[in-house]
């Protein structure tokens, strides 16, 4: 055994471990690939990460950090070993408050819960990815993850007013503040956040909260083709009225949801899912507009749910997409790539060239009303001649995005799932600017080591 783990064994009692079970869960997230650590932390205060990081500063020893280990693209994965640090029980909301309209928590904190205490108090955290009762907080900061109501609210970046921030020697930094308005300098609230743990530790994050609509209304509507719902969504986005969330999913995604929750889930070949909020008069108004416009495009089911208990039956059964895939006995390469609005026909329709060129199931769903569609290679991974087909099938999808001025990732980062792709997504210029940045931040590059830059 090496001597810093004994060293950090005693320093951090109760705290360090490298026990074998430990270390077989902490070596991987929710992608494929795993790489045991040779030790995981388990801060409880800013002072332990402190330490731990003058310590690893000191002797060179690699640091990744973990959120809720929900991330698709290998993003919290010890790529090169060292200590992974979780942060599971740095799990404190320190204070909610009213009037300032702001949460301050520290990084294990589960988003879920943080949006159940606020809704208590007639406030909202709108931020809401598919996993939300399992990802924390800091693992939304670190990916500036999205989710369905992104399309109205914003992404987690729009919600992050301050961090405090353990930088790679251990000196501890707090950058932004507690106000909306804030052009003191330059925007380093916005550089730490979605960085993927290469630039430092965070925390404590101050969030901006708003007040809670007070009603909410939702359609769900099904297509016999994919193209019709496809055009019904750019009406949507048109009207000059902005749903709160505009979500689609294709057949195979609606196949195994149905199979997997037992739900009498009609299969046609698209699914528009749609929502507003608001008062409720501005609410009914708007639903009935949308219901309307709908119609025009002869949706062969469309219903209507109002109020909270009936929309989050329809978002249940949305929720479980992600999970209902993976049951299905394939492996699923989640892709969150995000293009145009007007290239959304284009991507869908590409996922069926693949589909028939590589003999691989493709499944689509995501957020329409952002361009951001999960692009889902369902794969037999046993067989090596389909992974060398995914491989493939990956080039060309990501290949195309980036031509249609599209982005290879919306949502999960590029962690080690995306490195292939890193050079043709960013200008030479940028990458030297990135790498200027973590030097400058991480001289030794014991941060996450091992990632894109």
């Amino acid at each position: 055994m090496e001597l810093w783990l004994e060293q950090l064994h005693n320093l951090f009692a109760g705290k360090f471990s490298f026990q074998k079970e430990i270390l077989e869960k902490y070596a991987k997230d929710a992608w494929l690939y795993a790489r045991i650590p040779d030790g995981v932390f388990f801060p409880e205060s800013k002072e332990d990460v402190i330490a731990l990081m003058q310590f690893a500063h000191s002797k060179g020893i690699y640091v990744t950090a973990r959120g809720g280990g929900r991330g698709y693209v290998g993003g919290a994965v010890p790529a090169k070993g060292g200590v992974v640090i979780s942060f599971e029980k740095m799990n404190r909301i320190k204070e909610i408050h009213l009037e300032d309209a702001v949460a301050v928590v520290e990084p294990g904190v589960i988003t879920g819960i943080l949006q159940e205490k606020v809704k208590e108090r007639g406030l909202f955290y709108p931020p809401d990815p598919a996993s939300v009762m399992e990802c924390t907080i800091g693992g939304n900061v670190a990916t500036n993850a999205g989710g369905p109501r992104c399309l109205k609210y914003g992404v987690t970046r729009n919600y992050v007013l301050g961090l405090e921030v353990v930088l790679a020697d251990g000196s501890i930094t707090k950058v932004g503040g507690r106000t909306i308005k804030n052009k003191t300098g330059f925007d380093l609230t916005g550089l730490f956040v979605g960085s993927e743990g290469l630039l430092g530790l965070v925390t404590e994050i101050t969030l901006r909260l708003i007040a809670k609509p007070p009603f909410r209304a939702g359609l769900s509507a099904y297509f016999e083709q994919m193209e019709e719902a496809i055009s019904c969504i750019n009406h949507v986005l048109s009207s000059g009225i902005m749903p709160s969330a505009l979500e689609i999913a294709d057949r195979f995604t609606l196949k195994c949801a149905r199979e997997f929750t037992k739900e009498q889930i009609p299969l046609y070949d698209a699914h528009i899912l749609l929502e507003v909020d608001g008062s409720e008069a501005a609410v009914n108004a708007d639903i009935g507009f949308f219901e309307n416009l709908l119609k025009n495009f002869s949706p062969k089911r469309l219903s209507k749910a109002f109020g909270e208990e009936e929309c989050e039956k329809l978002w249940q059964t949305r929720r479980l997409f992600s999970m209902s895939l993976k049951a299905s006995g394939l492996t699923k390469l989640n892709e969150d790539v995000t293009v145009p609005r007007s290239r959304l026909i284009d991507l869908i329709n590409l996922g069926k060239d693949l589909q028939k060129e590589f003999n691989l199931t493709v499944a689509c769903f995501g957020h329409a009303g952002d361009g951001n569609i999960h692009v889902n290679l369902m794969v037999d991974w046993l067989q090596e001649e389909k992974r060398k087909q995914a491989e493939e099938a990956l080039n060309i999808l990501f290949d195309s995005v980036l031509s249609w001025n599209g982005a290879i990732t919306g949502e999960h980062g590029i962690g080690i799932a995306k490195l292939p792709w890193w050079q043709k997504a960013v200008s030479q210029q940028s990458r030297l600017l990135h790498e200027k940045i973590k030097r400058s931040l991480d001289p030794k590059g014991i941060l996450n080591p091992g990632k894109f830059v």
